[in-house]
């Protein structure tokens, strides 16, 4: 009788087990964001002032990229990262072996606004390129 006992135990916690592997919450779906309408526009005084590029002390000037983000899930995207490529009037990438420009607290359902702020070094000619941009995020809180 003490193997059956045994036994039992053994299957009810594969099925707990196997319920737990198949129960995946929503949270963890990565969720895509389209983002249209791309332009830019210098930063206000305020945010420009002093701007060097990350990583050294080489001026930069400060951008303000905006844009639609189109969600289609139906429920709020939040930490949603953008991705893209920036590229000055030659066609040099502004922003070399980087690829994620920053992220999005919350992408409501539907077509909304986004901004987001980078700091090019102020030598790479203009007008800037924006190209390759989207964005994903998740339908529920993740940590970071």
């Amino acid at each position: 009788m003490g193997n059956f006992q045994r036994l039992k135990a053994i299957a009810a916690t594969g099925v707990l087990v196997l319920l737990s592997w198949l129960w995946t919450p929503n949270a963890f779906a990565l969720v895509p964001v389209e983002l249209s309408d791309l332009s830019y526009h210098e930063c206000p005084p305020e945010l420009a002032e002093g701007a060097v590029v990350s990583g050294s002390i080489q001026s930069a000037n400060c951008f303000i990229v905006t844009g639609k983000a189109e969600n289609k899930s139906g429920k709020p995207v939040v930490n949603a990262d953008i991705f893209g490529r920036i590229y000055d009037a030659n066609h040099n990438n502004v922003l070399p072996n980087r690829t994620r420009l920053g992220s999005i607290d919350e992408v409501p359902p539907g077509v909304s606004d986004f901004e987001l702020q980078i700091m090019v070094a102020a030598n790479q000619p203009l007008p800037l390129q924006l190209e390759q941009f989207k964005a994903s995020g998740f339908t529920g809180r993740v940590r970071r």
